[in-house]
């Protein structure tokens, strides 16, 4: 899979732009604030329906513009594919080979792509909300019904929430109803933790195979479940929802008193562990950037095992982020093989770096205060 055009108008600060990519590395050099991430938030955006920088749609259209326009032709193994997509005003219009989409859900998955920046050292640094949408993400790229089911866990979750809390000011409590959402809350839930559990069992081999990689066999990377059910991987999915119904009538009384749901996957984490060391709490600065990216390598192969094809990797201005010795890690597992965009201002290297390789797989692109221009390719 890979992206051969991309057209953007009025998107950010980019007025106007028509590009021919290569199916292997894309450079992308500028000074920071031109242009070079709003292009990669566009790609994300047509893969994921949602930008990773902002939840407002009136921030990717051009200043004084009144509506923006994302398109890409997208290579895949067996067919093509034109996405266009067009946000005016509160309003979007999605179309697949010029058909639009009833609903923005079915856009997942036409597009797999792995975006990698230093934010996401969240991953590794942040709260438990941040793992679990990286997890969340991957899964859903790559199965639209575990998406779909996301959604509808989130509702449920929302209504149940919305019930206890009228309940919190009431004497008379409807039990009756709060069990409805609470085997509701329970199916859809044990679905997601069987889920996770298992692309999990899948991801901790290849996270720990990126790790000793990228630390020349010094580092094991371990991936745990912290799950506040306390399921096991050998549970299959009716023993989860079991477990989970007992659990919210243990917590009953107690969410009855705060007015909030306290078990269920929305409340649960990953630990990750190098050498049976907690990353995130004694990890050096050095250590959790290679974690963060292993994430990410281990991702690229799992997408690959999950849809047949690689995704588009997503770089934006990592570069500086790695020493050289990671870096040309990095480029000799994803060179030939996969189709990356990397942002960078350090033209110097990358200059360097192109004139080692075979011109034909990779392009040099100048951002300039959102104007995009060839190079050499």
């Amino acid at each position: 899979m890979y992206i051969e055009k991309i057209v953007l108008k009025n998107y950010r600060n980019i007025d106007n732009t028509y590009l021919n990519l290569n199916s292997n590395l894309n450079f992308f050099i500028g000074n920071n604030g031109q242009g070079k991430t709003n292009l990669l938030e566009a790609v994300y955006l047509m893969a994921t329906t949602e930008s990773h920088r902002t939840n407002k749609d009136s921030e990717l259209i051009q200043w004084n513009k009144d509506r923006a326009l994302v398109q890409l032709k997208i290579i895949k193994t067996n067919f093509d594919l034109k996405i266009s997509y067009r946000i005016e005003n509160r309003n979007k219009l999605i179309k697949i080979n010029n058909n639009p989409l009833e609903k923005m859900s079915d856009l997942i998955g036409n597009l797999n792509v792995i975006l990698f920046s230093p934010e996401d050292l969240k991953i590794i640094k942040g709260g438990p909300s941040n793992r679990r949408k990286f997890l969340d993400l991957e899964i859903s790229q790559v199965n639209s019904y575990y998406y779909h089911l996301m959604k509808e866990y989130e509702h449920i979750l929302k209504q149940k929430n919305k019930l206890l809390k009228k309940m919190y000011y009431k004497e008379k409590k409807d039990l009756d109803l709060l069990e409805v959402w609470n085997d509701k809350l329970a199916d859809k839930g044990a679905s997601i933790i069987f889920k996770r559990l298992k692309v999990l069992k899948k991801l901790k081999i290849l996270a720990r195979l990126a790790q000793r990689k990228l630390t020349s066999g010094n580092e094991n990377l371990n991936i745990e479940y912290d799950c506040n059910l306390k399921i096991e991987e050998k549970h299959k999915k009716e023993e989860i929802k079991n477990i989970f119904l007992r659990k919210l009538k243990e917590k009953q009384k107690e969410e009855l008193e705060r007015g909030y749901t306290l078990s269920g996957p929305h409340r649960d984490d990953l630990k990750l562990k190098i050498n049976g060391m907690n990353v995130r709490k004694f990890g050096s600065q050095g250590q959790q950037r290679t974690v963060a990216l292993g994430l990410k390598l281990a991702e690229l192969e799992l997408m690959k095992s999950e849809s047949g094809e690689y995704p588009v990797l997503l770089l934006d201005d990592v570069f500086s982020e790695l020493d050289k010795k990671r870096r040309n890690t990095l480029l000799s597992i994803i060179d030939d093989k996969i189709q990356t965009l990397i942002t960078t201002t350090d033209t110097e290297d990358i200059t360097k770096l192109l004139k080692k390789k075979n011109s034909s797989n990779s392009c040099l692109f100048k951002v300039k205060d959102g104007i995009i221009t060839k190079a050499c390719c």
